[in-house]
């Protein structure tokens, strides 16, 4: 008798702590429970479920690698390589045959400013420079009176090698050298051009005009902002005209932004 009265009182304990329990959730807001879900009757059996071998770190694959994208050649590296070509070229086998050596170009690579003459003469086939006679010692004092250094552009010839007698460079000569001139724009890629002579003007710009008609305003070649003016060779022949290459110097400079004393 006892121990049946422990068992109700046992019971009557467990339904009151159950109450206050449900009580409690209540008064804390929950009204529903969720229904018990007897998952052993839900769980599939492990035998069924396909795994795959663990995989060995050692056999695991590598995670695949893009090539790193091949960086171009410096300008310096690119400039030889054409260089190296014009050194062994023989497009033109008179003047090849004549050449003391090709004259390819000179400066600062990463200038702002080309000048473009037409052809090396004696002391430029004998150095192996652009401009290093009296008419590029000329040239030298108009760049320094525009307030730059030699250091500061690029200088170089629509042809590579001297024509015989300095005489002008023939169409078919032009042609043969072109590849090489447009190459080396398109590796310095210079904001302005000053072509030197009427030579160097209608090769750049594939014009018949002269220099005359082509001075006094701006062409384009390519990117470049050009500026066509006298050779100053010619200016050795008629010092009046160095007038004329100042006032396009004095235009050019404006272009340029530099302010000139």
């Amino acid at each position: 008798m006892a121990s049946q009265q422990e068992s109700d009182d046992h019971r009557a304990l467990s339904r009151r702590a159950l109450r206050q329990k449900l009580e409690g959730l209540q008064g804390a807001g929950v009204t529903h429970l969720p229904k018990r879900q007897n998952t052993s009757a839900q769980r599939m059996p492990t035998a069924d479920v396909p795994t795959a071998p663990p995989v060995k770190s050692a056999e695991a694959a590598p995670i695949p690698r893009h090539p790193a994208a091949a960086r171009p050649p410096s300008q310096l590296v690119q400039l030889d390589l054409v260089r190296h070509e014009v050194t062994a070229c023989v497009k033109c086998p008179h003047l090849a045959a004549a050449r003391t050596q090709t004259v390819f170009g000179a400066g600062n690579p990463r200038a702002r400013l080309c000048f473009i003459g037409e052809a090396p003469g004696a002391d430029e086939d004998r150095l192996g420079e652009p401009f290093v006679g009296r008419a590029g010692q000329l040239l030298d004092k108009v760049i320094e009176a525009c307030t730059l250094k030699r250091g500061d552009v690029y200088v170089l010839n629509v042809l590579k090698c001297r024509p015989p007698e300095n005489r002008p460079p023939r169409p078919d000569e032009i042609a043969n050298c072109r590849g090489y001139l447009e190459r080396q724009l398109a590796i310095l890629q210079p904001e302005y051009i000053c072509c030197l002579g009427a030579t160097a003007a209608q090769a750049l710009l594939n014009t018949d005009e002269s220099i005359g008609k082509l001075r006094g305003r701006f062409h384009k070649f390519d990117r470049a902002t050009v500026l066509c003016t006298y050779h100053p060779s010619y200016l050795l022949r008629v010092p009046s005209a160095k007038r004329d290459v100042w006032e396009d110097m004095k235009v050019l400079m404006r272009a340029m932004g530099v302010e000139l004393a």
